[in-house]
């Protein structure tokens, strides 16, 4: 079934849509994002989702129900291990994880850190346990400032994550950082899902994170949906902390973002510029500084804003464009923690010439969403698992 168009999918990072079946392994058996968020702020106003049927999902205080909804509606349930962001993406891409990435909740053992000094030249590190990004600030800081030594610190993710005031490490030497971790010590073993470079500035006691934050992902292990497009010729526009995510791999352009509202411009522009390929983007800001912050209010005020901007977004689709909204994990704000949660996650499809008010159900996998993308552009490959749903939208 190959369509004449482009695709567009963009990943509301966080933003879950309810406990997944398996949620009590990871304590999330509460969780919704969606849900809950509308519950504790008064009711979100998003109606423009609601058109396409975002409220025929879960009950949304606020998102009614739509019976003559214009989109195509769903959930999707992860069979990775794990609740990541790489895992997410990877599972979306065609690969689906049987083991889990390595966690740290006690911090690193020794090998790795003098490793990692030994690799680097740094004379030390501070930290070296599972704490919260901006709580560790506050706590090791000042201690930086002082040392000048890396703030090198875990989550209840799988990830090396390395905290530097841009005027004590500069962004370059902190990203040299990252990348000899990546490459050489965070492997094997002890190979994380992501390094990230978590850059701050301030002084006093009083500091802030910068959005010139760095994912260093692992490189994927299989064939990927962007594998299988890039190398038939289609353009694949990485937005937003995809091309970290996918270690750079089978991207024709890469455009890093430093918010939503400026990956939302980018989607809009690229949209407009192109008439065929697929546009692949993450809008981070519903995880980064709400879900992981615990701001609920922020969270409806980021959903809101997201929804404010959908009809710009569907006025440049044409024809047999097709447009993907989803999620890669959950990140309830409302939860008393600041990891993500293991939750479904919603599927919201829309194209002007397509089918109108399905019910897509529970997707069995993640991967059901690359599987969609290759056979859109005529590409039938048994590599990816998943199971396409282009027939019921198309």
């Amino acid at each position: 079934m190959k369509k004449n168009g482009k695709l567009v999918c963009i990943v509301l990072d966080g933003v879950g849509i309810g406990a997944a079946p398996d949620a009590a392994a990871y304590h999330d058996e509460a969780a919704n994002t969606l849900a809950n968020t509308a519950a504790v702020t008064g009711g979100l106003h998003l109606p423009n989702l609601s058109a396409l049927g975002l409220g025929n999902i879960v009950e949304i205080k606020g998102v009614p129900k739509n019976s003559s909804a214009t989109g195509n509606f769903g959930k999707m349930c992860e069979v990775s291990k794990g609740k990541d962001s790489t895992t997410g993406h990877w599972e979306f891409s065609g690969i689906i994880l049987e083991k889990d990435f390595p966690y740290y909740p006690d911090g690193f053992p020794p090998d790795v850190v003098e490793k990692f000094c030994s690799l680097t030249g740094c004379k030390g590190v501070l930290g070296n346990k599972a704490a919260s990004g901006t709580v560790i600030l506050e706590e090791l800081a000042s201690e930086h400032e002082r040392t000048g030594f890396p703030i090198i610190y875990t989550s209840a993710d799988s990830v090396f994550q390395i905290a530097a005031n841009e005027q004590v490490i500069p962004l370059e030497r902190l990203y040299e950082l990252c990348t000899i971790a990546r490459n050489q010590v965070m492997i094997g073993r002890h190979a994380v899902g992501r390094v990230i470079a978590r850059p701050f500035t301030g002084s006093n006691g009083n500091y802030q994170r910068t959005t010139n934050r760095r994912d260093f992902s692992l490189f994927p292990p299989s064939t990927t949906m962007l594998d299988i497009l890039f190398e038939h010729g289609v353009p694949t526009v990485a937005i937003g902390k995809i091309d970290d995510l996918f270690a750079g791999k089978s991207l024709s352009e890469k455009i890093h973002t430093k918010s939503n509202a400026e990956g939302i411009e980018e989607i809009i522009s690229w949209g407009k510029k192109i008439s065929t390929g697929f546009i692949f983007t993450n809008l981070v800001d519903f995880d980064a500084l709400f879900g992981h912050r615990q701001d609920p209010k922020g969270m409806k005020e980021a959903l809101e804003y997201f929804d404010g901007q959908l009809p710009r977004i569907l006025d440049m689709l044409n024809g047999d464009d097709l447009l993907i909204l989803t999620a890669d994990h959950g990140n309830d704000p409302t939860d008393n923690s600041t990891d993500h949660s293991r939750e479904y996650v919603p599927l919201v499809i829309y194209s002007p010439n397509g089918k109108r008010n399905v019910d897509l159900g529970i997707r069995k996998t993640f991967a059901d969403l690359g599987k969609t993308v290759v056979e859109y552009f005529g590409f039938e490959q048994n590599v990816l698992k998943g199971e396409s749903f282009l027939h019921l939208v198309m």
